[in-house]
């Protein structure tokens, strides 16, 4: 059997057990990957949908993508501002 791949996890703060694929396109995607356990993964993907109900985002939608990529940054990388915004914050107007 294959050893589970091991990534220091910057949302856990430790080591954890890697995800199998890149979770994101292009090289956010593979940064999250190389820096994010399934584990801390699977906390954003909770995360983000509190985001996306909270602030009626829709992900087929570029804006609210762009939203999400970057409370994404925020919360895994502490990036940004938007991964410390306040629960039910609604940045004026939503878009850059």
């Amino acid at each position: 059997l294959l050893m589970a791949r091991t990534v220091y996890c910057v949302v856990l703060g430790a080591e954890a057990p890697g995800m199998d694929r890149v979770p994101h396109p292009g090289e956010l995607g593979q940064r999250i990957y190389e820096n994010v356990s399934a584990e801390g993964w699977k906390q954003w993907i909770e995360r983000q949908t509190m985001i996306i109900n909270e602030n009626g985002l829709s992900t087929i939608d570029p804006a609210s993508l762009e939203i999400l990529e970057q409370h994404m940054l925020g919360f895994i990388f502490k990036e940004g501002e938007m991964g410390q915004t306040p629960e039910g914050f609604r940045p004026p107007g939503a878009k850059k």
